[in-house]
């Protein structure tokens, strides 16, 4: 498996390609420090996956991740983050990448590699992504003013922002939210709209 390294800390990088090399599986075809590289590195080596860090100076993970989908839909994009944002998960796996795992969580990292490259998506997101089937709002009791939160909730706007846009109190909206992940067995807002985006979007 070759795997191609981006990371703005250089230390996390050397680090990281002296974990997956460990694994004698695997081979790092290069190690990049920011959005460019890695776009640049994965037109040079055509890795089997990347694994890239989602805040890097300059160019950002996220924007590389597009760029590259945008010239091969087949990319296998794994994301590395020491940040537990909800916002990027939902992005990052909406926009095509097969995962998202903590830096702290190296013991992970190898087992999250091969699963990827085995087809699998990783990350925090459970078995939510299994693909748009023929999925309707009406077998979860779930109200029209509901989907329309569950739409917002997509879109990444806060509560706050939720509130303002249909004229409800914050704590309304949360009332809602809460409801709507009783009704459809989901854990937060990220589960919220992955779901979303694989069975509605």
């Amino acid at each position: 498996m070759r795997v191609l390294v981006v990371d703005d800390d250089k230390l996390v990088a050397v680090s990281l390609k002296t974990i997956l090399e460990a694994d004698g599986e695997i081979t790092v075809v290069g190690l990049g420090e920011a959005g460019d590289d890695a776009i640049r590195l994965y037109r040079e080596q055509h890795p089997d996956i990347l694994l890239m860090d989602i805040r890097m100076q300059g160019m950002s993970g996220l924007d590389a991740a597009e760029c590259i989908l945008k010239e091969d839909q087949a990319a296998k994009i794994l994301f590395l983050t020491t940040f537990s944002d909800d916002e990027y998960i939902v992005k990052a796996l909406n926009m095509g990448a097969k995962g998202y795992l903590l830096k702290q969580d190296f013991e992970s990292i190898v087992p999250a590699l091969k699963a990827v490259y085995g087809g699998q998506i990783m990350g925090k997101i459970p078995v939510l992504l299994a693909g748009k089937g023929s999925f309707s709002y009406h077998d979860y009791d779930i109200s029209e003013k509901e989907q329309g939160i569950i739409e917002l909730v997509a879109e990444g706007l806060s509560n706050r922002e939720i509130a303002e846009k249909l004229y409800l109190s914050e704590g309304t909206v949360r009332n809602y939210i809460s409801t709507i992940l009783d009704k459809l067995k989901l854990r937060d807002r990220t589960q919220l709209a992955v779901f979303y985006y694989k069975n509605c979007g």
